[in-house]
């Protein structure tokens, strides 16, 4: 049930009626800002401002016009409405989804517009003078709050980011009508989806060592071997964790003829995933060991070859794509020799119609490039993967996440932002915004490998589940979150996700 405060949130319309026209007997004023940290700054510009009139409206700038700085609203707008919402001395709020403030000024005409004393003390800036002549043009006045100290949200959240992952994740739920037995029912639905899962296996190995120190006859760390785990990662730990979660599991995979070999084939049977490998002699199962020593890693080595796979083997899994049926394909590459610009589009075709197209292209230190995957329904790439295919290392995410989303002609984006979530596009329509962000759910870090394909993995299935991209998001988020608080590349199993979707209910509601 919401506080009594969120009745204050209208919206222009619903404001405009309720003050009436000019002349009013009720003397009105507005305050406009990001208001992204409510500080005494705020406070202070805020209790002034009610001084001056009966009625005051905060108007809280919308997310999509925040581009300042990055990871910036650090608060959605929906949050940030409430937190005005829920002081005594606003009146109203409402959430502008323009640049600038004077189209509302415009239609509400307030009697009074609050700035503060910053944007008077070093001369009046272009665009507060242009609010200046739309409020003479029918009669309204500009009032600039007294402050001799200034506060910035950014320097504050630079400073010391608030932990209020669980306060975002609620508010956007409420936004879109979502429940915390909405996703619990989700992670039940996905058992029994059909996924046919193409990509790179790789073998990832973490040989633990003792250090035992330098040897002396040249500047080389000498360790002592204890243990190493092995663990099917890749595209192949994508479809472990499709297979756990419940789903029908098909692989595609390009393997070598070795023992390696042998060990990701154990692995595929032992969880039920139907696997249709292609063996080739000329080249070894991809190898990736890493040597740790208390708990750091030291080096790693990489047992590769990058070259494109040959024809024979591209018929191969274009047959398997035609024949097999499948409510979703997913195409898990990490440049070892399946994908590229050409490969792409001609295993996309053999795609079967219906089926949600899914693609994931992690680049790590390899060249390749998200933009190859363009007309899929779900894309999942790092910041760093979305910055490499657009050339672009200076845009801030938000715009960043827009242009990848229109040159890639997805359905729905989710770019992962590491241990500051995400953010997810979404193509416009009736929902109630293009974009929004989720925090990580993480509690303990423990080791990231692997978190991206438990997001790619849950998020996927919970948007073939149910076609709502906030719940893939969330669920992704949830099961990537498992991911990283445990060592290894192991797959997250419902109950895991289970355990940690109570556990974010509880927190949201105090139990």
């Amino acid at each position: 049930m919401k506080a009594d405060f969120h009745h204050k949130i209208k919206t222009p319309e619903e404001v405009a009626e309720i003050i009436g026209r000019r002349p009013r007997e009720k003397t009105v004023i507005m305050c406009h800002g990001t208001f992204d940290i409510v500080h005494p700054g705020h406070l202070r510009h805020l209790m002034y401002a009610k001084e001056k009139a009966n009625i005051l409206i905060a108007s809280v700038t919308a997310d999509a016009q925040i581009t300042k700085a990055n990871f910036r609203p650090y608060v959605p707008q929906e949050l940030r409405a409430s937190n005005l919402a829920a002081l005594e001395m606003v009146d109203f709020v409402i959430i502008d989804p323009n640049p600038t403030p004077i189209a509302d000024i415009r239609f509400l005409q307030p009697d009074f517009f609050a700035k503060g004393y910053e944007y008077f003390s070093d001369g009046i800036p272009p665009k507060t003078r242009e609010e200046m002549a739309t409020l003479e043009s029918y009669g309204g006045e500009m009032v600039f709050t007294p402050g001799d100290v200034v506060y910035s949200s950014s320097a504050l959240i630079e400073a010391h980011p608030p932990k209020i992952a669980v306060e975002k994740l609620l508010t956007l739920m409420e936004s879109e009508g979502i429940s915390f037995d909405h996703i619990r029912r989700t992670l039940a639905e996905l058992r029994g989806i059909r996924v046919h899962v193409v990509g790179d296996t790789i073998v990832d190995s973490y040989s633990h060592c003792s250090l035992l120190g330098a040897t002396t006859k040249s500047p080389t760390f000498s360790v002592k071997h204890e243990r190493t785990d092995v663990f099917a990662g890749g595209a192949a730990v994508v479809a472990k964790h499709m297979r756990v979660a419940g789903a029908e599991v098909t692989f595609s995979t390009v393997l070598g003829d070795d023992l390696l070999k042998e060990f990701v084939e154990q692995e595929m049977a032992e969880v039920g995933i139907q696997f249709l490998p292609v063996i080739d002699k000329t080249r070894p199962t991809t190898h990736k060991e890493r040597f740790i020593a208390e708990g750091v890693k030291m080096l790693q080595v990489d047992r590769v070859d990058n070259r494109t796979v040959p024809d024979s083997t591209l018929r191969f899994f274009g047959g398997a794509l035609r024949t097999t049926a499948a409510d979703m394909v997913v195409f898990s590459d990490f440049r070892h020799g399946i994908f590229n610009r050409q490969t792409v589009r001609q295993l996309k075709e053999q795609i079967r119609s219906g089926a949600l197209k899914v693609a994931d292209s992690q680049v790590s230190n390899r060249w390749g490039n998200i933009l190859d995957f363009t007309n899929f329904d779900l894309l999942t790439p790092t910041e760093r993967e979305a910055r490499f295919a657009l050339g672009d290392q200076d845009s801030v995410v938000r715009p960043l996440a827009l242009k990848l989303f229109k040159q890639a002609r997805c359905r729905a984006l989710i770019l992962k932002l590491g241990s500051r979530g995400l953010i997810a596009y979404r193509s416009p329509g009736s929902m109630p915004r293009e974009f929004f962000t989720l925090d990580s759910f993480v509690d303990r870090l423990v080791d990231p490998v692997g978190a991206g394909d438990a997001l790619l993995a849950y998020a996927s299935l919970a948007q073939r589940a149910t076609g709502n991209i906030v719940i893939a998001s969330i669920l992704g988020s949830v099961a990537a979150a498992v991911a990283c608080e445990r060592q290894g590349n192991v797959p997250v199993s419902p109950s895991e996700a289970l355990e940690k979707i109570d556990l974010l209910d509880g927190r949201a509601h105090y139990r």
